[in-house]
């Protein structure tokens, strides 16, 4: 297995020109992009000090800025941001109360984005721009980026939202200054940011050192409180004791078994009959009740899922090897966060919440050139609704995107990928609690697959057969919140179909189960053991632009179902059936359910508009179905 560990995002992005040329670095372009330029001589660039033309017509800056206005934010821009913030504090005690829960960019306006593809970064694609009479005006750079935090005053328990104009960044390995600018801060009443990790670790120690908790563990045989799992969750707006003028947790319990086995399945022992409520603010328990002793259930022979060492099992040793190779190196060209591939081209972003975004999708198609497909398609949030009305399970109904974050949840790939062949890796960068910045790194997979038959047909005369395989380009991170796992996927096709998959795996979130009891809203997986009936929604956005230039609005989204015709002189022969197509003209309107029955679908035609769609898989016994 061939595997390239390659670090695509900058360690800075600075806002004035380098000293790269645009057309050194045009260099990775495919030439199935706009021919790149050719380079000026000198006297051409001291005659023009801000732009250059080209003799293929194509006027580009004469020193390109390192920052695409679509690139995530780079560690040392995030590190300007927080440190504007902080610095915009009124007194040492506010600035000392501030956590620093989400810095993300603030997505430029679409003609910004047109501006910097055709003039600041290659592949240089005026075409983008409309044609105006005697040439366009090009800026001689392009507008500063800016940065939007949410910050959570721990001491007054206020959220905040800031936007930072990120007006000159340098690395400090450069020896250089940060400046930033407060533009706005806007204090949002009556709602609560997301939970960070350093606060379930709190919430946890706070549990586990709380006496009452302590004498509940020793009625249940449980004396080691290092085996004992507290997993804080949100806790629901189920009545106005949980109004968000309070930041709540009402935690769930599980214990391991053995303090020597790193990767136990704790979640396997639910400790159940408990209830706790966390002021997460203040880290003090305010609820306290021991309602209904549950015994534990039985250790799992086979709680240990490290490579080796299940205990009570014996690891597959009858699957031979499998080498994915790329001899040549892969067909994507990649540069900067700007992807090509086949005739697709598109940008890589990410953002705490929504995790992978990939922007300003594209197709050349043949003489046709670049047709515009999407501006922006993401996963925004997804919600796991549990339906076990019993104690804890009603209340379980996790918004894992927004209570605590898709994308500062994922992972490091070096820690284990799903990815064969020649991979291309990304960093993200992160605040942490207090407003330092941490790096996931290979945080993003880009590679290619074999996809099986894209093609084939035989001749029943000839005999003669031809067959062509598929190929796909591949997008994806995993992220682990709290039991789940979650892998999001975006894959592109030579056929032109883009693909949004997301898979499930991970640990169930589990129930406890009397002797002989069993549950109406779940199954017994073992001893003791049950899991609750739950679903996972995913809602996607997907702000299309087909054919579109940046500001028109040509697409529309059309409903399509399969109709059949009634009996009459259009069907005389009773087999007659179409398909109807009806234009969605509101976001009322677009409220509508999948129907297999007819098979319905929805396809965007060439009005702009965005789609929020939400792909449902219902969870039941050890796995799930239907996505």
């Amino acid at each position: 297995m061939a595997t390239v560990e390659e670090k695509t995002t900058p360690p800075c992005c600075s806002l004035q020109n380098n000293n790269k040329s645009a057309a050194a670095a045009s260099s990775t372009v495919d030439s199935r992009s706009d021919p790149p330029p050719k380079s000026p001589s000198a006297k051409e660039i001291k005659d023009r000090k801000k732009t250059i033309s080209f003799d293929i017509g194509i006027t580009v800056m004469a020193k390109a800025q390192t920052c695409h206005p679509l690139d995530p934010l780079s560690a040392a821009e995030i590190s300007v941001a927080i440190a504007t913030v902080r610095a915009a504090g009124a007194t040492p005690e506010v600035r000392d109360s501030m956590r620093f829960i989400e810095v993300d960019m603030v997505e430029p306006e679409k003609h910004v984005v047109a501006l910097a593809d055709a003039y600041f970064f290659p592949p240089f694609q005026p075409s983008l721009l409309p044609r105006t009479k005697g040439g366009p005006v090009i800026p001689s750079k392009l507008p500063p980026r800016k940065a939007r935090l949410v910050v959570y005053n721990k001491k007054s328990n206020e959220t905040s939202i800031w936007i930072v104009e990120l007006t000159e960044v340098h690395a400090t390995t450069r020896g250089g200054h940060h400046r930033g600018k407060v533009i706005s801060s806007t204090i949002v009443p009556d709602v609560q940011p997301p939970m960070d990790a350093v606060e379930y670790a709190e919430c946890e120690a706070v549990v586990k050192n709380y006496p009452p908790f302590q004498e509940a563990m020793k009625k249940r045989g449980i004396e080691d409180m290092d085996l004992v799992m507290v997993d804080p969750w949100c806790a629901g707006y189920d009545s106005e004791a949980d109004a968000p003028s309070r930041r709540l947790a009402k935690p769930l319990f599980f214990c391991r078994t053995e303090s020597d086995c790193p990767m136990e399945n704790g979640y396997a022992r639910p400790v159940e009959g408990i209830h706790v409520l966390v002021d997460m603010q203040n880290m003090v328990v305010l609820e306290f009740e021991d309602r209904k002793l549950v015994p534990l259930p039985p250790a799992d022979p086979l709680r240990n899922y490290t490579s080796g060492e299940t205990r009570g099992g014996v690891d597959r040793s009858d699957v031979k090897p499998l080498q994915i190779i790329q001899p040549d190196g892969p067909s994507f060209r990649v540069n900067g966060h700007f992807i090509q591939w086949q005739k697709w081209n598109f940008r890589i972003g990410f953002t705490p919440r929504e995790g992978l975004i990939i922007y300003s999708v594209a197709y050349i198609d043949g003489s046709r050139g670049r047709r515009p497909v999407a501006h922006r398609l993401s996963f925004v949030e997804m919600v796991v609704p549990y339906g076990d009305p019993n104690d804890p399970h009603y209340r379980k109904n996790a918004f894992d995107a927004g209570e605590d974050g898709l994308g500062k949840n994922a992972h490091s790939l070096k820690k284990g990928c799903d990815c064969l062949g020649y991979i291309k890796y990304f960093d993200a960068h992160f605040t942490n609690f207090y407003g330092s910045v941490e790096t996931i790194e290979n945080c993003v997979c880009l590679h290619e697959e074999d996809h099986g038959m894209l093609w084939k047909h035989q001749d029943w005369r000839t005999g003669l057969a031809e067959v062509r395989r598929s190929r796909r380009l591949t997008v994806s991170f995993i992220c682990t919140v709290a039991n789940y796992e979650y892998g999001f996927y975006w894959h592109f096709y030579q056929d032109g179909k883009i693909e949004a998959e997301v898979k499930l795996t991970g640990i169930l979130s589990l129930g406890a189960l009397q002797q002989g009891e069993t549950r109406k809203y779940g199954t017994t997986i073992a001893p003791g053991l049950y899991a609750p009936v739950h679903q996972h929604f995913f809602v996607a956005r997907m702000d299309m632009a087909v054919d579109c230039k940046p500001g028109e609005a040509f697409n529309q989204v059309v409903e399509v179902n399969v109709k059949i015709e009634e009996p009459g002189k259009n069907n005389v022969h009773n087999n007659a059936f179409y398909a109807e197509e009806k234009p969605l003209k509101s976001e009322l309107e677009a409220m509508r359910d999948c129907d297999p029955l007819s098979a319905r679908h929805w396809i965007g035609q060439s009005v702009n508009f965005q789609i929020w769609l939400l792909f449902y898989a219902s969870s039941v016994l050890l796995g799930t179905r239907g996505v």
